[in-house]
């Protein structure tokens, strides 16, 4: 009857084993935000608005702080609008750079933070190429991270009140 007992138990915890799902840490977090990074450079250099927008958590829990007026859009549609006409002021594809990309991962909530370099040639001809500030905020969601606030930001002089879009890391 031990040997049973013992058996059973030597059973039990190998089938748990078996069935467990394999444990998220924070190196597996940080990889799967590395990838939703990834997937949106990808989707901003093919102008690939909904390939950008997938990486945002829907509804209106979305906050966007960007370089553009007005001082923050509230709500996916209202960010995918401002996207949308970011991308429709280049007539070419537009290069982005990160550096500096640090990723910081808990149970439920996350931040990325970095240097973004966005490059190409404006509908009128002119050459644009800055580098700006860039925090991104996530929320797991069903196992998956999403992002639900972004600011985007450049040094401002303050005696002339104009952006420094001319600095470099």
């Amino acid at each position: 009857m031990k040997k049973l007992v013992g058996f059973s138990v030597l059973m039990l915890a190998w089938i748990s084993l078996v069935w467990m799902p394999p444990a998220r840490t924070a190196a597996s977090d940080v990889v799967e935000i590395r990838q939703l990074l990834d997937h949106w450079t990808t989707a901003f250099r093919a102008r690939d608005l909904s390939g950008i927008m997938s990486i945002y958590e829907p509804g209106q829990a979305l906050v966007s702080y960007d370089i553009v007026a007005p001082l923050q859009y509230t709500g996916f549609e209202a960010y995918k609008k401002d996207y949308q006409e970011f991308r429709d002021q280049f007539q070419s594809p537009i290069d982005i750079e990160v550096r500096d990309l640090s990723i910081v991962a808990g149970d439920t909530v996350a931040f990325s933070r970095g240097l973004e370099r966005m490059s190409g040639v404006l509908k009128n001809g002119e050459k644009f190429d800055a580098w700006v500030r860039f925090t991104e905020c996530y929320r797991k969601a069903k196992g998956h991270w999403l992002a639900v606030h972004d600011h985007i930001s450049v040094p401002v002089d303050l005696g002339t009140g104009k952006a420094l879009l001319n600095l470099k890391p």
